[in-house]
């Protein structure tokens, strides 16, 4: 999801992580089907408003953490 965000193509993915073209097609259509989005753009904004992504460190979601087991009650 961070390659998609960050623009690089699929091909480009592919060879960052050196995987097949193919691999990374199949994984983009898998993610874009169970995210209801239709294309990168739609995926991408999809991503920011869950908090998957952050652009910067202003438009980014911090999500809470979560309390360790030496956590004091």
């Amino acid at each position: 999801m961070e390659l998609v965000a960050a623009g690089l193509t699929n091909q480009e993915i592919s060879e960052k992580l050196e995987i097949s073209k193919r691999t990374v097609d199949n994984h983009i259509s898998n993610i874009l089907t169970k995210t209801a989005t239709g294309n990168r753009v739609e995926l991408f904004r999809w991503a920011l408003q869950s908090g998957k992504v952050c652009v910067d460190e202003v438009n980014c979601c911090v999500l809470p953490e979560w309390p360790t087991s030496d956590a004091k009650a």
